[in-house]
């Protein structure tokens, strides 16, 4: 250490500290980062002269003992020499700094000898008044460079850093800044930084951006113990696309069980993250039970219990513990409250963030009402926000348009009253645009997500030995429901009166089948925009446990012996759209159902029953989306109370395998 290197007393060195002169002290240097910087150092004394150089940590450096020091770092150091005579007689130099600026794509020439090299400029600015201003000049040079500001070509006489830093600035604060940049080689000027302060009145705020954009849309329409709906499918159809051309990366999904929900949630929650607006849209049948409100799967049996919904607020809470920038839900469904005994659910709220937004399609114990018609099949509310979506407002004021045009509806008036609930501290809208800028490595995480559950096969053509070529094309109405098109390319040379038909392996129910599906619908289940000869419509793929294999039966008349063959190929599709994200089971079921704790076996057996389908009633209907609306004059079995219905443990998590 320094102090320890001293070997004499402070009081003899002292005494004879005037038999050493320094005559010239180092000077400071600023340069690159590993250029070679030359400190030196000049002394007169008696006898030969002794030189250490120490840097700031007050160590010995190694190799400088001499009156001249190169030092090549990555960070700015400082340093010091201590020169001393052969009767121990010493003094120290100036401290001196070797200042280090890393600016990219800046350096030096070979001949460089010094003079200053102005590395980073002033940059013109437009700043609000009362807010902080911060102009900056960096330049190398050996010695060390020294600064002064100008402001309209005057002098700024306190000014004379590398930086000039206002904190509440007003107009006079305006004009153009220059630095001049010297040292006793030369003197350079820096760029001017045009200075523009605007009023608070007119400052115009930073546009609100996103990171990302990612949409869960669900569905249910076929119930196997409630009445059926019919326009959760076209109002999902139709936000999809909508949200779509919003920048959304969207998953829509009809028909699910409680476990496919609480999965289909798991993996949208793992898309989001700071910066991301997250929209979870449900249509279809739910309950509210003191303050919580219930979304009902399509296995859900009578009658209801906490434990085989899925809680909004906590769908809410996990979002908010994800951080993400926005997060909104949109519920198309009854909040008629449903007494249990039962306590509600219990959910330890998260720290205000400001970025919730509810958009209830009713308010509290009320019913919320879908047209049935026969031609096309709506909810009222999902109706007029596909109306207004696509509108660059905030989207509380989205909502309010919503609820504005709702309230006009002669339909349901009196009836049925969009409610908004919201955090917001910020006008953030749906239509912001998408920032990919640092967030590329989030992004392609995310995006490798989102294309895992939208992923379609390519064209295929299967040959078969007669000749002929029949051409199959995937489209994705949904991110479960898949239609494949089969259509002849080439009869070959002996086939005539081709037709295909096309099979599937496991076969998959057509959730679209119920005699009451509407004309406009069907049209839009089977595209014939395409025209294909065939078409195989494949639906709740989440179901999917081994790949899908395709059959493809070509029928024919052999052109020389006029008899009708039959050949088939099969084609194997591995797991389309979502059936690759291995939707899992959480807990165990019977007869693929999860039943409530406290159910009966009366009730179970009374499950297996055939499907409640909805009277198809007279045009222009409304049709309510109210929770167990048909049920509620049947009993309900006798819970003990150390059966209590659990909440479902929804904090357990599902990996998403890529």
């Amino acid at each position: 250490m320094l102090v320890q290197s001293i070997g004499v007393s402070r009081a003899v060195a002292n005494s004879m500290l005037s038999e050493v002169v320094i005559v010239q002290q180092p000077v400071s240097v600023c340069v690159p980062p590993n250029y070679a910087a030359l400190l030196s150092v000049q002394a007169t004394g008696p006898g030969p002269l002794k030189y250490q150089w120490f840097n700031g940590a007050q160590e010995e450096v190694a190799d400088g003992t001499r009156p001249e020091l190169t030092v090549r770092t990555q960070n700015s150091q400082t340093f010091i020499c201590r020169v001393s005579d052969q009767y121990q007689n010493w003094v120290f130099s100036k401290w001196v700094k070797v200042k280090v600026i890393s600016a990219a794509g800046q350096g030096v020439c070979g001949t460089w000898s010094g003079e200053p090299h102005i590395v980073v400029h002033p940059v013109s600015q437009t700043v609000r008044q009362g807010d902080r201003l911060v102009l900056r000049c960096s330049a190398f040079g050996m010695p060390a460079p020294q600064y002064q500001w100008y402001r309209n070509g005057q002098i700024l006489q306190q000014e004379t850093s590398d930086s000039v830093e206002i904190k509440n600035v007003n107009a006079d604060n305006a004009g153009s800044y220059l630095c001049a940049v010297s040292n006793k080689l030369e003197e350079r000027w820096s760029e001017a930084a045009d200075i523009e302060i605007v009023p608070p009145a007119q400052s115009l705020a930073a546009p609100l951006m996103a990171s990302d954009k990612v949409a869960l849309l669900i569905g249910n329409l076929n119930y196997a113990q409630h009445p059926g709906l019919m326009a959760p499918t076209m109002d999902v159809h139709q936000l999809s696309n909508l949200l779509q051309q919003l920048g959304f990366r969207v998953v829509s999904l009809l028909d699910l069980t409680l476990d496919e929900m609480h999965a289909a949630i798991d993996k949208f929650l793992q898309l989001l993250d700071r910066g991301v607006y997250a929209v979870f849209y449900y249509a279809g049948h739910g309950y509210e039970h003191a303050g919580r409100n219930y979304l009902v799967a399509v296995d859900a049996p009578r009658p209801y219990c906490k434990e085989n919904c899925v809680c909004v607020q906590r769908v809410m809470r996990k979002m908010q513990e994800r951080q993400a920038t926005l997060n909104v839900i949109l519920l198309d469904t009854c909040r008629k409250w449903y007494h249990q005994n039962s306590p509600p659910s219990v959910i330890t709220p998260v720290a205000p963030l400001g970025n919730t937004v509810y958009g209830y399609a009713t308010s509290e114990d009320a019913e919320a009402f879908e047209v049935q018609d026969g031609g096309k099949s709506t909810g009222i509310f999902t109706k007029y926000l596909n109306t207004h979506i696509l509108e660059p407002k905030k989207v509380t004021h989205v909502l309010e348009q919503v609820s504005e045009d709702l309230g006009k509806d002669l339909m349901v008036c009196g009836r049925q009253v969009v409610e908004i609930k919201h955090t917001l501290k910020e006008p953030r809208s749906l239509a912001d645009p998408v920032r990919t800028v640092g967030h590329t490595q989030e992004l392609r995480i995310r995006d490798a997500c989102w294309k895992q559950a939208n992923v379609l096969p390519g064209r295929k053509l299967v040959e078969f030995s007669c000749g002929a070529q029949v051409e199959l094309s995937f489209s994705a109405l949904f991110s479960n429901v898949m239609v494949v098109f089969g259509k002849v390319k080439s009869m070959g040379p002996v086939a005539v009166d081709c037709t295909v038909c096309l099979r599937s392996t496991p076969v998959l129910e057509d959730i679209f089948s119920r005699a009451d599906i509407s004309d406009e619908m069907d049209s839009l289940l089977l595209n014939k925009s395409a025209n294909p000869d065939c078409s195989l419509r494949l639906c709740c793929l989440q179901k999917l446990n081994k790949s899908l294999v395709i059959k493809v039966d070509l029928h024919y008349t052999h052109k020389d012996t006029r008899l009708r063959v039959v050949e088939s190929k099969e084609l194997d599709i591995g797991k389309p759209l979502v059936a690759s994200c291995k939707f899992g089971q959480r807990k165990k079921q019977v007869d693929g159902i999860r039943w409530p704790r406290h159910q009966t076996a009366d009730q179970i057996s009374h499950y297996k029953q055939q499907p409640f389908q909805q009277p198809h009633g007279q045009p222009c209907r409304p049709s309510t989306r109210k929770a167990d609306n048909v049920w509620e004059s049947v009993p309900k079995a006798a819970s003990v109370s150390s059966n209590e219905p659990e909440e479902n443990d929804e904090n357990e998590s599902l990996d998403f395998t890529l």
